[in-house]
């Protein structure tokens, strides 16, 4: 059977190819030429800057200054445009690539996944050319290929999850705020609670009824022996305290009191019966598919009627303290512990 496009564009790439060995070259090729762009960019914003002529005046070299200013700087200028005319062939000549090699699900997302380097395009956001150098240097060390040093590397994933952290923190903890607030001020969130409550009755009832099955039913088939053999012991007490019954017992001669005997055995064994049988229903079924009569039990539990004031606090509370849980938690900064433990480690 043919395959479909989307089942051939998740075929393994091969890392040995003539093609995959110009791409990385090619990478390489880009990450440099990157550098050295944003390297010129860079110099030469400081330069023309009124920083750059305080700092060539101070040290008494302003004749540089004005060389680079009446030489140098066209020369910036244009490989600057050229670069940029470049970098616009070249994407327009990749997305053309990954249009014919299938590279997405469709062939208007290289524009969204590749956002970074469009935007680089415009002059006031060329800074953004550094991340796709970036992008390339942690493709390549993906690769194993050490572009960039170790400790380089380990510093700014730190200060990169670092940052994603404080940011998600920030917003979590201000929508769990928001939640907080709202449930302690408005005058409708008895009724947010109700439907919440009412929203998970269904699962309330199937999780009671397989902890039942797997808690109730396992511990009365263990214990269904030792439950039925102390009832029949109950039985055979209760006939031994019925003074009446051993009285009438007694009048009968000679078998009065194996009689006695075997009425305390029958219902010994009656009581025991009994209470096996009684047991017998309760101690059918499995987790996955606990019995008609636990399954009544959560149905009958989770229909509940909430409009109690007792059950109503006792769900806000939960609820509050789940919001409280969450929230002490979002609030442990997991980059100071990171932190804490490196400087241990050196120490």
């Amino acid at each position: 059977m043919p395959k479909s496009p989307a089942q051939n564009s998740f075929q393994p790439i091969r890392h040995d190819t003539w093609a995959w060995k110009l791409f990385l070259i090619y990478d390489m090729f880009m990450m440099v030429l990157i550098i050295i762009n944003l390297f010129c960019l860079a110099t030469n914003a400081v330069l023309m800057s009124d920083f750059g002529s305080w700092l060539f005046d101070f040290f008494h070299l302003p004749e540089i200054l004005q060389f680079y200013k009446a030489e140098l700087h066209l020369w910036v200028v244009k490989t600057e445009t050229w670069f940029t005319s470049y970098l616009i062939m070249e994407l327009v000549l990749r997305w053309m690539i990954a249009i014919l090699r299938q590279h997405h699900p469709r062939w208007f997302f290289f524009p969204f996944v590749h956002w970074y380097e469009i935007l680089a395009i415009v002059p006031e956001l060329r800074f953004l050319r550094l991340l796709r150098a970036s992008v390339i240097a942690y493709r390549l060390n993906e690769l194993g290929y050490q572009v960039v040093p170790e400790w380089v590397s380990r510093r700014v994933q730190f200060y990169y999850h670092l940052l994603l952290e404080e940011l998600s923190s920030r917003v979590v903890l201000t929508v769990l705020e928001g939640i907080k607030r709202e449930l302690s001020t408005s005058t409708t969130h008895k009724q947010i609670i109700h439907d919440l409550v009412d929203h998970h009755r269904q699962l309330f009832a199937t999780a009671l009824s397989e902890i039942l099955q797997e808690t109730l039913a396992c511990e009365l088939q263990q214990q269904q022996n030792q439950i039925a053999k102390n009832v029949g012991q109950v039985v055979n007490q209760a006939i031994e305290d019925t003074p009446e019954l051993t009285q009438l017992l007694r009048l009968i001669p000679i078998v009065g009191g194996r009689i006695e005997q075997q009425i305390q055995s029958i219902g010994q064994r009656l009581g025991e019966n009994i209470t096996l049988g009684l047991m017998q229903p309760f101690t059918e079924g499995t987790p996955n598919q606990p019995n008609r009569m636990y399954q009544q039990i959560a149905e009958k539990t989770s229909q509940l009627n909430i409009h109690n004031d007792a059950l109503e606090q006792l769900v806000e509370s939960a609820v509050f303290e789940s919001l409280d849980a969450m929230h002490k938690q979002i609030k442990v900064k997991q980059w100071l512990e990171t932190l804490e433990k490196h400087d241990q480690q050196k120490e």
